[in-house]
């Protein structure tokens, strides 16, 4: 799908605030709410928009721990591994990344025993490198067409 420079605006309102009303967005790019909605639809279709989603803050919830772990596999374990990581609650994003480890994931933890715990059952998978992350200075930056 080709998109102009208004897709590339009604994209950016949807990222800065997936609820934002197809109105509000025609005001700000200077088309009808009904044509919003039609390049929404479309960029839909074609996948260019994939999803809808609310960002929830982990302290909020009782999680004081955010923190990035990568995973270097041991040999025959990846493929275990990779379908045990799905069934982890404390597991926010997941990648299967190049270099010298095989993944790196970002959790987040009740506390530093949870840590522990967690780690601890990681290690059978591969060897765990563990960043604790301390504040956020780039985050759901807005994509924008190339």
């Amino acid at each position: 799908m080709k998109l102009d420079i208004i897709h590339a605006k009604i994209l950016g309102a949807l990222q800065s605030n997936a609820r934002i009303s197809n109105t509000h967005i025609a005001q700000q790019v200077g088309i009808s709410s009904p044509a919003v909605a039609e390049r929404i639809k479309k960029m839909e279709d074609s996948g260019v928009i994939s999803a809808y989603f609310a960002k929830v803050n982990h302290r909020a919830l009782g999680h004081g721990i955010r923190a990035l772990i990568t995973v270097r596999a041991f040999m025959g374990r990846l493929k275990p591994f990779l379908h045990k990581i799905k069934t982890y609650d404390e597991v926010v994003n997941c990648y299967r990344i190049t270099g010298n480890e095989n993944i790196v994931m970002e959790v987040v933890i009740k506390d530093q025993t949870h840590l522990e715990q967690f780690i601890d059952e990681l290690i059978s998978y591969g060897e765990t490198k563990t960043q604790i992350i301390l504040s956020d200075v780039v985050t759901s930056q807005p994509l924008k067409p190339v």
